[in-house]
């Protein structure tokens, strides 16, 4: 059955210093990001734009969105497979490119999962997984710039 969601969020701006946005220097970056069903979450844009190193900026949550969505749906997938994982983490990079103009967008991300499965004879399904996780994640499928992946498979030790 095909469906349809519809997501929310709202944004607080908290960066009024006392004269708004009357000059570039003169308000802070910071935000906080809600959902009625989440812990709020502490933004910011990026320490070279003026940002505050200590919250997460829109770059990141990105690049978090679709570490996470793999996450997700290669489990899924691990599972229709007969993959047993019992261990996975992934230290995610992305690329952004200023054009010059005020203006930029992400033109690569590489996700490097370090999955841990149960046995030696499930490595090869594990590493072709990935690919199969790629098409499923919605977030994937909803940029512009190619998503790689580098995966590293472990053997549970017994």
């Amino acid at each position: 059955m095909l469906g349809e969601h519809h997501y929310s969020v709202d944004v607080d701006w908290q960066g009024n210093l006392g004269t708004g946005t009357s000059g570039y220097r003169d308000y802070s970056r910071r935000l906080e990001l809600r959902s009625s069903a989440a812990d709020p979450i502490a933004g910011s844009a990026d320490k070279p734009f003026r940002g505050d190193p200590e919250r997460w900026n829109p770059e990141q949550l990105l690049l978090g969105a679709l570490a996470q969505c793999h996450l997700l749906s290669y489990l899924h997938v691990a599972v229709t497979m007969g993959v047993v994982v019992t261990a996975y983490r992934d230290s995610a990079v992305g690329t952004m490119r200023e054009d010059g103009h005020s203006g930029g967008a992400f033109t690569d991300v590489l996700l490097r999962p370090e999955v841990t499965v149960a046995s030696v004879d499930m490595v090869e399904a594990a590493t072709a997984a990935h690919a199969r996780a790629n098409e499923l994640c919605f977030i994937a499928n909803s940029v512009n710039f190619p998503v790689r992946h580098e995966p590293t498979i472990l053997i549970a030790s017994a």
